[in-house]
């Protein structure tokens, strides 16, 4: 019997100060990569899907943003204190 299936990791990259789309205030906002890897009786291999994401903490909107985008966005010091990234990069599995 092969046991195998995937495994979601969330990943907090950033934490930048942007104006959100949705609502309009000028608010912090995660960026977060999720990483689906596939997994052979409970190890993760390899990465499936990457996907990046900007989440806004006012209103909690989430809007999609390209790999190239995500590089970007830190870079451009998208903003003050808050537009820094982390030190390190917080890792939290989550429930596909």
């Amino acid at each position: 019997m092969i046991i195998f299936g995937t495994k979601g990791y969330l990943y907090q990259l950033a934490v930048l100060t942007l104006v959100c789309g949705r609502c309009g205030n000028p608010s912090a906002h995660t960026l977060r990569k999720r990483v689906t890897k596939f997994t052979l009786f409970f190890v993760p291999l390899f990465p499936i899907s990457t996907k990046y994401a900007t989440q806004c903490t006012f209103c909690g909107a989430e809007q999609k943003v390209t790999k190239e985008q995500a590089e970007q966005l830190p870079a451009q010091g998208a903003g003050g204190p808050g537009g820094q990234p982390y030190g390190q990069t917080q890792q939290q599995p989550y429930q596909s």
